[in-house]
């Protein structure tokens, strides 16, 4: 296991892999090579029968804090990180395996979009979650796509346009995780869970999955594609230059005089 990796693999047993997002410094934003390591980590995984279940850490004290603005700043990486995303997404989302998110912290807009894409996600009592794209500028979309079937539209009202983050009984009762464990017993329960799940036949499991997202791909795979192309026009707002600035420099936005997407 290579330390200095964006990407930390661990089997923990014949059947479980534990892949850790290793940029802690960062507090685990998703960059290019971050995601770039991760969906063809899954893939390779899913390409092994042994291998049934996977789960998801965040190294240090926080689960994944979302995009690497930095990175989105840069308008040659921009679109290539979205489309990214989009990937990551979907690489989740598409996968044979069984993935179990195992949160702490904070899993802010796409990383709360990570975990979501999760089967199953495990947090630790100081987890929040949020999604403060308005607050960027930016519009949620592709985490829309993803939550659109788990999530009501109340709640989805009230995590996107309210915006504020909300603590593990609010996101178990909403159905975003599925139990909470103390933060010294965090990765023993999520290790629980996917023993349970490994009691079921490999196939069958598979195959349910499979049942389980075939219900509803049609849908979400038109979802996520026309929430990448709504992304991509209204990231060049200049309500996003100045939330992504603000945001930089420390600073409330101040939306006086930028122009929506709409308008341009």
């Amino acid at each position: 296991m290579n330390d200095n990796a964006v990407l930390l693999v661990e089997s923990l047993n014949e059947s479980t892999v534990s892949i850790t997002l290793n940029r802690p410094d960062r507090r685990n934003a998703l960059n290019i090579e971050l995601m770039r390591a991760l969906c063809a980590e899954l893939n390779s995984l899913a390409a092994d029968p042994v291998r049934r279940v996977v789960l998801l850490r965040g190294a240090g004290s926080v689960f994944c804090s979302g995009m690497d603005l930095q990175e989105t700043s840069d308008p040659e990486a921009s679109e290539r990180s979205v489309d990214m995303v989009a990937k990551t997404f979907a690489t989740l989302l598409d996968t044979n395996l069984i993935t179990i998110a195992v949160a702490q912290g904070a899993a802010f807009a796409g990383g709360a979009g990570l975990l979501t894409c999760c089967d199953f996600a495990v947090a630790s009592p100081d987890l929040r979650i949020g999604f403060p794209e308005v607050r960027r500028g930016l519009i949620p979309a592709l985490v829309a796509a993803v939550t659109v079937n788990r999530l009501t539209d109340a709640a989805q009202r009230e995590l996107f346009l309210v915006a504020e983050p909300i603590l593990t009984e609010r996101a178990l009762a909403l159905g975003l995780i599925h139990q909470i464990a103390p933060a010294d017993e965090l990765l023993q329960c999520a290790c629980l869970l996917a023993g349970s799940i490994l009691m079921g036949a490999p196939e069958a499991i598979r195959q349910c999955k499979s049942w389980l997202r075939d219900l509803r791909k049609i849908e979400r795979s038109h979802l996520l594609r026309n929430a990448l192309a709504f992304h991509k026009q209204a990231k060049n707002a200049d309500e996003v230059r100045e939330g992504l600035t603000a945001f930089q420099e420390r600073r409330e936005p101040d939306w006086t005089n930028c122009r929506s997407a709409g308008e341009l």
